[in-house]
């Protein structure tokens, strides 16, 4: 007697199982249905799982970031930046993406190697308004009588300017509360003459502060 193949299979496939409920009415089908979505979707969440981090993040954005630590109230140049690829939910807001947009600004504050420059590490509007909590706030160059004093100020300390001059004034503070902006460095020691401290200020002080210092010698006294 001739066996043929399909005979000598006892037992059903997982296959016909499957196609056999789907075609049953009822109960039966209703479950099989939710078990094959149930496990589509532990696969699914499998695979989405062992995928690589890079695969899961393509968009990138390409931001400005510092070549090396860069030191508050220097003035940034070419040699200190370079450009490179970050995630775009990882870049920070402000986050500048050209690099004559930096070239040739101040920095407020210091910046290490690989660190995004920010619109708030420059010396400019928005830095004021975020160091003084005052968006109508103005900063102002001072230069002051004794140079030492600026070793002894940091961005983001509050001084009263006071005028030194020949000047008859009933009051010789020029501005109160001034928040520090940044220190201008210097090519040469500490303590030599020309060093500048930006002060922000209220706006309507602003041009007053910068004729006097101007005109006459001022010092700061720390808050």
């Amino acid at each position: 007697m001739r066996i043929t193949r399909r005979a000598t299979r006892l037992a059903p496939l997982p296959t016909d199982r499957l196609r056999t409920l789907l075609h049953t009415r009822g109960w039966p089908r209703t479950m099989a249905l939710r078990r094959v979505v149930a496990v589509t979707l532990v696969v699914l969440a499998g695979v989405l799982a062992l995928r690589p981090a890079g695969a899961r993040e393509t968009s990138q954005a390409g931001v400005v970031v510092a070549a090396h630590d860069l030191r508050a109230g220097s003035t940034v140049t070419e040699a200190d930046l370079d450009v490179r690829p970050l995630p775009s939910s990882a870049v920070p807001v402000g986050t500048l993406t050209s690099r004559a947009a930096v070239v040739g600004r101040v920095l407020a504050s210091p910046v290490r190697t690989g660190e995004p420059i920010t619109d708030v590490r420059l010396v400019g509007p928005a830095d004021t308004a975020l160091t003084t909590g005052d968006p109508t706030a103005a900063t102002v160059p001072v230069q002051l009588a004794d140079p030492d004093v600026a070793d002894l100020l940091r961005p983001g300390i509050r001084v009263d300017v006071v005028a030194l001059g020949s000047d008859q004034q009933a009051d010789p503070v020029l501005a109160e509360d001034a928040v520090v902006i940044a220190v201008r460095a210097t090519a040469g020691s500490a303590g030599q003459p020309g060093r500048l401290v930006l002060l922000a200020v209220a706006r309507q002080k602003a041009t007053q502060l910068a004729a006097a210092s101007l005109r006459q010698p001022v010092t700061v006294t720390l808050r």
